[in-house]
């Protein structure tokens, strides 16, 4: 099947930046080049998992970290994933496949003081976009949602009267999540700027983008590297970080972490306890200046 059908979709059913859906097409491109030169005449959609196995020990063979192994592999499930979605394939070859065991880094959230300069920046509200802009910050960093939660979220979610947001989490698990008075604010203000657009194509999704459509992945991130960009040094600038400086200076100011995993929409307390790195490095500052033994 060609791959332009498969770059389409990408691009515009998933709304993938082209970077991204270049990436993925290079990635199919390299293993249909190995199939033609040692395999001849097998195609992608035709290959069973030994091949695709031989391929995989062939990339950590050639010295390129598991992460960039896994993604490359990623690919093309995602490509399985298509032919299945458009009837041109039964079943899927990496199916049962377990991702290669990459070394797990230590996430550094935002600081409070750079979480407070993107807020002020985001102060200055003039017009739907930056009203929107300011909201989807604030909601990820008052909440500590996921970015497709927050996508999802539609415009009766939001109860005003007891200050909570209803989020459909992973395998369509609901939650309550409280929300601050200034979130309240920020939300109402929005809603006025959205009932002003020219065309609203989806009424019922609270975020929506200039042309009235419903947000999608790559435009939220892109939203937060944006503002963050601005106001830290760090390399990532992501919605995930925002979650992660949610859990982090919950835990920091003495959160229970039990709820902090109900807020976060864990299932298991072992998720969540990636969250309490940063923390136990603010406990240490503390317990250093504070213990009489150190003084």
């Amino acid at each position: 099947m060609s791959l332009e059908k498969f770059s389409d979709y990408l691009l515009l059913e998933k709304k993938y930046s082209v970077h991204t859906a270049t990436a993925y097409i290079k990635d199919l491109e390299s293993f249909q080049r190995l199939l033609d030169k040692d395999y001849k005449e097998e195609q992608i959609d035709a290959v069973g998992y030994n091949i695709i196995r031989q391929w995989i020990v062939g990339l950590v063979n050639s010295g390129i970290t598991n992460r960039s192994v896994n993604r490359k592999v990623s690919s093309l499930n995602s490509y399985y994933k298509f032919l299945i979605k458009t009837g041109n394939l039964r079943v899927n070859p990496l199916k049962g496949h377990k991702a290669l065991k990459i070394e797990k880094k230590i996430q550094v959230p935002f600081s409070q003081k750079e979480l407070s300069n993107v807020l002020e920046i985001l102060n200055d509200v003039k017009d739907f976009e930056s009203s929107r802009d300011k909201l989807i910050v604030e909601l990820f960093y008052a909440t500590g949602i996921r970015r497709a939660e927050l996508i999802e979220i539609k415009i009766k979610d939001i109860d005003s009267n007891n200050k909570t947001l209803k989020v459909l989490g992973k395998r369509n698990k609901e939650r309550y999540i409280p929300l601050i008075p200034s979130v309240l604010e920020t939300i109402n203000s929005y809603k006025k700027y959205r009932a002003g657009l020219a065309e609203i194509k989806d009424k019922n999704h609270l975020l929506l983008t200039n042309n009235g459509l419903k947000v999608y992945e790559t435009f939220v991130y892109r939203i937060i590297n944006k503002y963050f960009s601005k106001a830290s040094s760090k390399l990532k600038c992501s919605p995930h970080v925002l979650r992660h400086s949610f859990a982090t200076h919950l835990l920091n100011e003495g959160a229970d972490i039990n709820s902090v995993k109900e807020l976060l929409g864990h299932s298991s307390l072992a998720a969540t306890q990636v969250y309490t790195h940063s923390s136990i490095a603010e406990l240490k500052k503390v317990h250093a200046k504070a213990h009489p033994r150190n003084n």
